[in-house]
Order: structure tokens, then C-alpha cells, then sequence
């Protein structure tokens, strides 16, 4: 299961109405004000959308590698940086396991003991597989960083080291995104066709920001069809 943290925003429904004022008037009165949610409501059905980029939302996530690669793939004005096995030796071994897979038995069960020796055994299921197998990965990860390391050097030990990492591992990342493209990855990875991990993560993602105490972006949410009064 993904982990989220909104770690800070900038800006507001407000900062969203001035830029769209910039060309005429960004004097605000109480009158302007008040059109501030009919305002940004045209701006998103009408796509003028350059005014909703003058905001951030950053958070902290700890996903699985193929979420990460949804996060990369796709994306308009979003900034990351994470964890990278290159620089560091992993050493905390998070795993992701779907729970959608709990008591999905297999025909042919094959494990593997501590030495990677593949055996089999009766019926399992495909959580407790995977589960095995990550745990063999992790094993081999460290096992061949610490031996390729005194004839390949560090730095190569840990950037192919890697290799044995599956993709059921889990990396932590800031992202940051403006408004205009939070909006953009919600519409995309909370859709029914997006993949489970990804969708669960931008509806986390959603609920932080729609939870923000003071409402921000209470406009905003609504002006793409998001939040509540």
C-alpha cells in the first residue's frame, strides 16, 4: 500500500483568479471577490487553464516501481526526485504486495529455500508467492552488492546490484505538481482504466488536498469537478 504525505502547498483559489486578472486588472475588490468561483469555473470549462499553474502541491510518497513509472510516464509540470539504489545501498527492504492476490491459489506451487533452490510443495497462493520471491530478491540484492563490491568497486556493485530488485519494490519520492497538472494525473490515474496502485494513490493524493483544513483550493476542486461544498 502506497504511503502519502502532503508536505506543502503555495498559493490558493485567489492566486489562481489574479494570474487570469494579469491581462486586464489584478486590483481586487470585494465585487471581483466574490466571481472569484464563477471565474475559475469558466477558466476550466472554457480550457484556459495557464492560471491554474501558478499554484504547488508537494508531496511525499513511498510507492511500488511500477507506480513510479506512472508517475513518470504522461506528465505535464511535475517535479521529482526520489530514492535511487545508484547513489545508496538500499538497506530497508520495502515491499508491496497486493492484497487483491490473498488466497489466489496456483496449480503448481514452486518456492525456493535460503540458497535460491527452487522446490515445490502443495497448494499456496500467489500472495505467498510473491512474498517468497521478493524475499529471495532481496537477499541476492544484498548478498551481491557485498561481494561484486571488492572487485567492481562500490559504485558499480550498487547501480547493478539493482538488477535483482523487482518491481514490487518500493521507493520513496517528493512530487511536487501545479494545479493544472495535479488535475492532469488525477484524470488520468484515478480513471477506471488505470492500473489499482496508481488509481489508489491519486485518490489519496485527492482526499489530502480536498482535507486541507482552511480550503485553499475549494473553487479549484470544484471548478474540475472535484470536492464538495
Amino acid at each position: 500500500m502506497s504511503a502519502v504525505q502532503l508536505i506543502g502547498t503555495y498559493g490558493d483559489d485567489r492566486t489562481h483568479a489574479l494570474s487570469a486578472w494579469t491581462s486586464t486588472s489584478r486590483d481586487l475588490t470585494p465585487e471581483k471577490e466574490a466571481r472569484i468561483p464563477v471565474l475559475l469555473e469558466a477558466l476550466a470549462r472554457e480550457g484556459h487553464l495557464t492560471p491554474f499553474e501558478k499554484s504547488g502541491l508537494h508531496f511525499l510518497v513511498t510507492v511500488d516501481q511500477a507506480t513510479h513509472i506512472h508517475l513518470l510516464k504522461h506528465r505535464i509540470g511535475v517535479s521529482i526526485n526520489g530514492e535511487s539504489a545508484r547513489y545508496k545501498e538500499l538497506k530497508e527492504d520495502k515491499t508491496y504486495l497486493p492484497v487483491d492476490w490473498l488466497g489466489k491459489s496456483i496449480q503448481q506451487d514452486v518456492w525456493f529455500d535460503e540458497d535460491g533452490r527452487p522446490y515445490t510443495k502443495g497448494m499456496g497462493d500467489w500472495h505467498t508467492i510473491l512474498r517468497e520471491f521478493t524475499d529471495l530478491s532481496n537477499r541476492l540484492y544484498h548478498q551481491a552488492l557485498a561481494e561484486l563490491t571488492p572487485t567492481l568497486g562500490r559504485k558499480r556493485a550498487k547501480e547493478s546490484a539493482r538488477f535483482f530488485k523487482t518491481m514490487n519494490s518500493m521507493i520513496t519520492m517528493d512530487v511536487m505538481f501545479n494545479w493544472r497538472s495535479f488535475m492532469h494525473f488525477i484524470s488520468l490515474r484515478t480513471s477506471e482504466h488505470a492500473q489499482v496502485e496508481v488509481a489508489e494513490l491519486g485518490v489519496k493524493m485527492l482526499r489530502l488536498v480536498e482535507d486541507i483544513p482552511s480550503r485553499p483550493f475549494r473553487h479549484s476542486l470544484k471548478a474540475f469537478g472535484h470536492g464538495s461544498e
